[in-house]
């Protein structure tokens, strides 16, 4: 019979091998050890080897080890849970709660948050809100790890942020992150006002907001055009003392430039020690908004002096801040490199549509439809809206008309085009065209709409 000393000394041997082992194969072969020595149930060995299948990516071996005893240690299977909730199988972390259910091994608030983590990462309301029931049936309800996880859970699915704001008005005590989360769901549902209003409301219960929620709320800035908001956020990272890191300083810079206060944002990139290219995008995205598209160039070439590689996002924004301030022989050559692999990419439509929106509002029509033709993509709406803005700019009216129809395709159902293409017709003098046009509207129920506006916007390639 073996002894607890000798038990001690194989568990301590065997962790003191997972510590250290990084090969799939040391893991079977440590595992084929824990079997044959009948230590499968020491809670200190069950964590080490789960966390090293974790580092080797083989916590299915892990699962398939520990799940086949039907009361594994409580502790096993929240380590587990824990994993396969962080992991790229969540579906896995619900398998091992339902197996704790059909043991009647009842879970316990650290359970509740894993699972609830799977379930958000699962975009599962309809589950999740019957582990909701259950955690109120074992009185968990009140726990606020667990009630952060359930907003969390209703507000990754964009479509339940009425459940989420229940469960959050009726926290009696609400932390960081509870408010975080109600922010970050009300943006990501495009319900800014009511993100706005949950931000206030943390200021006035004296919460500091921390990183997660300043980047959210600057998000939430640009896409409103909320600058006073945006400048008050900046004005509580400077008096607080936060260092502007890589993640702040990029958001702060992409709400300048969204809001017209590129030189603002400038002032911030500047005074960055650590940028990445999705700050050097943020600040020559802002540049092309802002139309200064000599100063976009410049700093183009300074990122590429300073080794960091662009990357898509970054030749859709040099390329628009040279559409937009006429920028022609500076355009052409960069695309030309793109088409030529310099920047170890192949160009996407969004970049064919910014030189069609060049040649186009140049007057370069031909030039811009033969790009149309030639690229290895369906021309989208905004790529055919470039187009025929150029050509209406430029008094080409039999172009106006092919890329107006063209546009119709596209979208049907938008009156925006129909009411172009008749006034194009208008002025062609084919009077029985533009007649036959507003004919069409109405058997297609479409009404003169002053909101669509059916030419290329900028905000278009560069969202």
């Amino acid at each position: 019979m073996v002894s607890l000393p000798q038990i001690t000394t194989a568990v301590n041997r065997l962790i003191h091998l997972l510590d250290t082992c990084t090969s799939t194969s040391h893991i079977h072969q440590i595992q084929a050890q824990i079997i044959r020595q009948s230590l499968l149930e020491d809670t200190n060995l069950a964590y080490s080897f789960i966390t090293a299948c974790q580092s080797v990516g083989l916590l299915d071996s892990a699962h398939l080890l520990y799940t086949q005893f039907k009361k594994p240690h409580f502790f096993i299977c929240n380590t587990l849970l824990k994993c396969f909730a962080h992991s790229q199988s969540h579906h896995k972390a619900i398998s091992i709660y339902t197996h704790m259910n059909r043991n009647s091994m009842f879970p316990n608030d650290y359970t509740f948050t894993f699972v609830l983590k799977a379930l958000s990462d699962l975009r599962d309301v309809k589950q999740g809100q019957c582990v909701h029931t259950e955690i109120v049936k074992r009185g968990l309800g009140n726990d606020i790890y667990v009630q952060n996880s359930l907003l969390n859970l209703y507000a990754a699915s964009g479509r339940s942020m009425e459940l989420c704001r229940k469960v959050f008005d009726e926290m009696p005590h609400r932390d960081v992150v509870s408010w975080t989360v109600m922010i970050t769901g009300y943006r990501e549902a495009g319900r800014f006002d009511d993100a706005l209003n949950v931000f206030e409301r943390m200021q006035y219960a004296g919460v500091c907001p921390n990183q997660v929620t300043m980047v959210n709320v600057l998000s939430m800035c640009s896409s409103l055009g909320a600058v006073d908001i945006g400048i008050r956020i900046h004005g509580f990272i400077k008096r607080s003392g936060l260092k502007l890191d890589v993640i702040l300083g990029t958001s702060l810079i992409d709400m300048y430039g969204k809001c017209g206060r590129i030189e603002d944002g400038l002032c911030v990139f500047q005074a960055m020690e650590e940028k990445n290219v999705f700050t050097w995008n943020a600040l020559i995205k802002g540049l092309a908004l802002a139309k200064s598209g000599e100063e976009a160039v410049w700093w183009f070439s300074q990122m590429e002096q300073e080794g960091i590689k662009p990357d898509e996002v970054t030749l859709i924004g040099v390329l628009c801040a040279c559409s937009h301030s006429g920028l022609l022989q500076v355009g052409e050559p960069i695309f030309c490199l793109l088409v030529d692999g310099k920047y170890g990419f192949t160009p996407g439509v969004k970049h064919y549509g910014c030189m069609v929106d060049m040649y186009a509002r140049s007057g370069h029509l031909e030039e811009a439809l033969k790009i149309i033709n030639e690229m290895p993509f369906e021309p989208t709406k905004p790529v055919w809206g470039a187009f025929l803005t150029g050509c209406r700019a430029h008094g080409d009216l039999e172009m106006s008309e092919f890329a107006a129809w063209k546009i119709i395709e596209l979208q049907p159902e938008n009156s925006g085009c129909y009411v172009i293409l008749a006034d194009i017709y208008t002025l062609m003098g084919r009077s029985i065209d533009a007649k036959k046009i507003r004919q069409l509207m109405e058997e297609r129920g479409l009404k003169k709409s002053a909101e669509f506006q059916p030419q290329y916007s900028i905000h278009e390639l560069l969202a």
